[in-house]
């Protein structure tokens, strides 16, 4: 079960780091932070610029944890909050990827959460320090304070204009 939790860790945790790092650089086949930039105004989100930086951090960060396992319930909540933001911004194309809908941020989101309930495993900063088994209220915590605040993020931030509307209409015969 290590072994399978440290190969989760580390494809998933290093997937959501960069995704990260490809916001807001050219590293990873990213547009730098002016394309990151770009990328959330096109979306309909309010300060681009902050918003950029903020997403791209928190991804690298949590991804970067979860690929430790530290701070693995925490981790896990900021990694589920980038990737529920993510999964609304693409729900308008429906499910699947190969429509660029929110199937590969919902498994991110689903992924993160496993984490945070089975723990990293005992290859983990977390069992090294000594910090595991996580209290069961701190896990609830992060199951839902994740994705909800990820919710309020796009409630607060997103502005929907006719441009986004438009873009997903579908065509006229």
């Amino acid at each position: 079960m290590d072994a399978g939790l440290l190969v989760l860790r580390l494809v998933v945790g290093l997937l959501i780091a960069g995704h990260g790092v490809q916001k807001v650089s050219h590293l990873l086949g990213g547009e730098g932070l002016a394309g990151g930039t770009e990328e959330f105004r096109r979306d309909g989100f309010r300060g681009g610029r902050l918003t950029a930086l903020a997403a791209g951090g928190s991804q690298l960060g949590a991804g970067l944890f979860l690929t430790a396992g530290l701070l693995t319930p925490l981790a896990a909540t900021a990694a589920m909050g980038v990737m529920t933001v993510a999964a609304t911004v693409k729900r308008p194309k429906g499910l699947w990827v190969q429509n660029d809908g929110y199937e590969y941020p919902l498994v991110l989101v689903v992924v993160s959460a496993a984490l945070a309930l089975t723990g990293p495993g005992r290859w983990s900063l977390d069992a090294a320090l000594d910090l595991t088994p996580w209290p069961g209220w701190l896990v609830a915590s992060a199951l839902s304070a994740g994705p909800v605040s990820g919710l309020l993020t796009r409630l607060l931030l997103h502005v929907p204009g006719p441009s986004q509307e438009a873009r997903y209409a579908p065509a006229a015969d």
